[in-house]
């Protein structure tokens, strides 16, 4: 090589190098609202009143909303506000993830051993028993109906990363005063344990504020807290913050990783893959349970299949909504070694006096039938694919001044319990 062609190097290439940098950079600033606002979800900023001003948390937000909100082929207005877009099963946020893209929702798998279906006529009641279906609307086959996410939905949230997802805290050990959740619940643990079924009362609970929630579900559960718990929920809830009004909700929700990083509620992130045009998570529930008056329940079904592993859930009778694939899970991709039943509430209060959010119809589990909530009909999926009842039920309340519970077993009901309370009282001030 010659001195020219050294100098060449030398001198050309660095020039070269600055331009096309100069290039790059130029590109990417043209884009600095999305860049620039990618620093609200590294860092988990919390939103402060009058953000909706902020440009580029406005951008993010809205590129967000791009990622959950799918293309419909059909949309839906709600009587209740709601907005409910018929998404191609293929398309729906599921499909996101690396280990799906391409795919399509599975084939339904065999259900557990005992099962009975019920009437086609009860079918049919319980697929309209939620608000959106008053329109008289319905999706077409070939889609899934989902609640649209709005910027209001988001900016109700702590922040973006955190929307959509639980706080962070331990379902399993009762002392949950520090984390400001509180429970009332029956559980069952010790074995080997592929899916739960109950039947549970539906109500609306009064929630005092925003930050606060009551809900009454299933968890499927298998591993500790140490950062590495599995859970499986499913049932109604009441979230102000989430869905920004008091209704009672059908909800779903996972995390493989104790609530720190994975996992959402409903179709809030990839996960959850549903397979139903009829039922909408996220959706209001109607008619519900009143005091002294008629009594609603719904019934659900978790169970894991046993030839391909997945987590699959059952609303009502014989309406499969959906899976949760195997692989999202550690412990769960084999078994679980916990199932509890029961309510949660959400006291935002850290001094004072306790919240007065209500758990379950908001009346403590003495008052029975009628009065109080209810669990009833609770069953646990064996090894062997079968529904069995269950042998040691356990009934805990972690506040029972504020929230009991008080379980019993009858031919008709058979393992059942009553539940609930409404925060806040005289004995609990």
């Amino acid at each position: 090589m010659d001195i020219h062609s050294s100098w060449y190097n030398f001198k050309i290439y660095p020039i070269i190098s600055s331009f096309v940098f100069f290039l790059l950079f130029f590109f990417l600033s043209s884009f600095s609202p999305v860049v620039v606002s990618l620093d609200f979800n590294a860092t988990g900023h919390n939103f402060r009143p009058g953000e909706k001003s902020n440009s580029k948390l406005v951008t993010y937000v809205k590129a967000h909303l791009k990622k959950i909100n799918k293309p419909a082929l059909k949309t839906i207005q709600s009587p209740d506000g709601d907005i409910i877009d018929c998404v191609l099963s293929h398309q729906q946020p599921a499909f996101d993830h690396p280990q799906l893209k391409g795919q399509k929702p599975m084939d339904p798998p065999e259900r557990p051993k005992g099962y009975t279906l019920k009437t086609t006529t009860t079918t049919k009641r319980e697929e309209n028993c939620q608000v959106w279906r008053m329109s008289g609307e319905f999706c077409p086959e070939g889609t899934i109906p989902i609640r649209r996410t709005s910027e209001e939905d988001v900016f109700r949230a702590n922040s973006v990363r955190r929307f959509g997802r639980k706080i962070p805290r331990n379902p399993i050990r009762r002392d949950s005063s520090n984390t400001g959740h509180e429970h009332a619940v029956g559980y069952v643990s010790g074995n080997e344990y592929y899916g739960a079924k109950a039947s549970i009362n539906v109500w609306a609970p009064r929630v005092d504020n925003q930050y606060e929630f009551s809900l009454s579900q299933i968890w499927v559960i298998a591993g500790s807290f140490a950062a590495d718990l599995n859970t499986i929920e499913a049932g109604w809830q009441v979230s102000p913050e989430l869905y920004g009004d008091n209704r009672p909700r059908f909800f779903t929700y996972w995390t493989s990783d104790a609530y720190q990083t994975t996992g959402c509620y409903n179709l809030l992130c990839s996960g959850f893959v549903q397979t139903n045009s009829r039922i909408a998570i996220g959706a209001a529930i109607s008619p519900i349970s009143s005091y002294n008056g008629g009594q609603f329940d719904i019934s659900l079904l978790v169970w894991k299949d046993p030839k391909h592993g997945n987590w699959w859930l059952e609303f009502g009778n014989g309406i499969l909504v959906g899976y949760w694939p195997s692989f999202l899970f550690t412990h769960l991709r084999d078994r679980a070694t916990m199932v509890q039943f029961g309510g949660e509430t959400v006291n935002s209060r850290t001094s004072g006096a306790h919240t007065s959010t209500q758990m379950g119809s908001g009346h403590f589990a003495g008052q029975g039938f009628g009065k109080a909530s209810y669990f009833r009909n609770l069953q646990v999926v064996d090894w062997d694919n079968s529904l069995i009842p269950l042998s040691n039920l356990r009934v805990l309340a972690d506040h029972p001044k504020c929230y009991d519970i008080r379980g019993g077993i009858n031919r008709v009901w058979g393992n059942y319990f009553y539940y609930g309370g409404p925060g806040r009282n005289s004995r609990c001030p």
